[in-house]
């Protein structure tokens, strides 16, 4: 699906910050336009104080990529910015390098749908440094809000223990594009359907639903509009019962069911949206079974997200079906992941790399230098530890040393013969051609579901959840704590 085209219907370049276009132009005065540079995108804390992250958003990235480009109307803006003495803010010279400029990057990525940690590289963008530089942004927007999403979604539908989870969120997402992006993550994370219909249309996602109170509400009696909507989809008829009093409600799609059975069809099931959704479908429950409607399916929903589900799964709510629609397409509790897109490494006047370090006081926002991978390893099907390691320069060893890089105290031991390992980031873009085939979304959706099953359940608690292992091999902790020591350039 080409984002960009199906959806924008034009150029995205201008999707940036404007201190992004002011060091570019900085850049190509200070003749470091292209010169190599490596930059790395990552975050820093799991978000909803989780145990892990899903990523997302890399089919977006890719789309931006191969259409990356400055369309004239967009060079016409440019020319149009002054400085405050009034003269063009751009030489025209450098308009007409943005002109001429094409994506010439490598980008290499975590696929989408992979479990992932703090500090380990999400994107990994090198070529020249105006490219890398002008790609910051827009990445970031792409990947940043899918992934948090899609991590909410898995919460959820861990939560769900197996049942079916339906996002419902579009009317209460932020605009257009974060209800189409939300709907998109929220299956990667593991929802089965979502209400969105051009969501549907874009993605190939199953779309469903019910109907709403008002039509209850436009006929005389809640029979009467059982009725009519049973006669309009006699074949996929779930009725709606809380509009006026709940155990009613169910009365009468009791009876509503009896009348599509005289006709060889069945009620599909029944959907609470308010009240206590744990007592409600008990007794929706019972009643439904002692009718003869043992098959039917309680649907619940009403604010629900992986907290109110786990209570409901606790006091045995007589649930099948969870509608999940504000809290999971708004991250409602945390509204942002907070990745962050960092300068590692350029290649010098004689073509070495030299890393690059960010120094902090707060430990946790230096960054990793150099141009580094991340390997996964896999004890008889269980991820047992993930090394950030620099590229090139590992040595094959009978065990290697992974260090916690906030706190160092934190190491463990990875003995890697007669274990599995996996290196996470693949190639994308080489000099700018695509050499990746995105997989469909059913497939990505479904390596979440396959990915997150190789972690161990203390990882996946959705309350205080178990560490899993991350580090700096020993020899990149020693560069980057080396490169902090020594930085003095202020």
């Amino acid at each position: 699906m080409k984002i960009t085209k199906d959806l924008y219907q034009g150029s995205l370049s201008l999707l940036t910050d404007f201190y992004q276009l002011t060091m570019a132009y900085a850049y190509w005065k200070s003749d470091k336009a292209e010169q190599e540079a490596v930059f790395n995108l990552f975050f820093r804390k799991n978000p909803f104080q989780n145990g892990f992250t899903i990523a997302a958003g890399l089919d977006y990235v890719i789309d931006f990529c191969n259409n990356f480009s400055f369309k004239e109307e967009d060079l016409d803006f440019l020319r149009g910015l002054k400085n405050p003495d009034g003269k063009p803010m751009f030489e025209e010279d450098f308009i007409q390098y943005l002109a001429n400029l094409t994506f010439t990057c490598d980008i290499d990525a975590v696929e989408e749908g992979e479990v992932v940690f703090p500090h380990m590289p999400l994107l990994r963008v090198k070529g020249p440094l105006i490219q890398c530089q002008l790609l910051e942004t827009p990445l970031l927007n792409l990947i940043n809000f899918q992934t948090l999403v899609a991590t909410k979604a898995a919460r959820i539908t861990l939560a769900a223990k197996g049942d079916p989870v339906m996002e419902f969120g579009l009317r209460r997402a932020q605009g257009i594009d974060g209800a189409i992006a939300a709907t998109r993550a929220s299956y990667i994370g593991g929802c089965y359907s979502t209400s969105n219909v051009m969501a549907g249309k874009l993605f190939d996602i199953p779309v469903s639903g019910t109907h709403a109170h008002s039509w209850i509400m436009s006929f005389d009696s809640e029979r009467e509009a059982f009725q009519a909507y049973a006669e309009a989809f006699p074949d996929n008829c779930i009725l709606l019962v809380d509009t006026y009093d709940t155990i009613n409600g169910v009365k009468n799609a009791i009876e509503v069911g009896k009348t599509l059975r005289a006709k060889g069809k069945e009620l599909k099931g029944i959907r609470i949206d308010s009240g206590d959704l744990a007592y409600f479908s008990n007794v929706a429950r019972k009643m439904l079974d002692q009718a003869g409607f043992t098959e039917a399916k309680i649907v619940a929903s009403n604010d629900l997200d992986e907290h109110i589900l786990t209570s409901l799964k606790l006091q045995e709510a007589s649930i099948d079906i969870w509608g999940i629609g504000t809290k999971l397409v708004t991250a409602y509790d945390q509204p942002a992941l907070g990745a962050v897109y960092k300068l590692s490494a350029m290649k010098n006047s004689e073509g070495k790399w030299e890393p690059k370090i960010k120094v902090s006081q707060q430990s946790i926002k230096i960054n990793v230098p150099g141009l580094h991978n991340v390997k996964r390893f896999t004890s008889n099907g269980t991820a047992i530890g993930d090394m950030i390691y620099l590229e090139g320069e590992l040595e094959e060893q009978d065990s290697y040393l992974i260090i916690d890089p906030t706190d160092p105290t934190r190491r463990k031991v990875i003995y890697p013969k007669g274990v599995e390992s996996e290196i996470l980031l693949k190639p994308i873009f080489v000099a700018g051609r695509q050499v990746y085939e995105s997989p469909t979304l059913h497939e990505i959706r479904q390596k979440t579901l396959d990915g997150l099953s190789h972690f161990d359940r203390s990882n996946k608690r959705l309350t205080n959840p178990h560490i899993y292992p991350v580090g700096l091999e020993e020899s990149l902790y020693d560069l980057r704590t080396q490169l902090v020591l020594s930085s003095t350039r202020y």
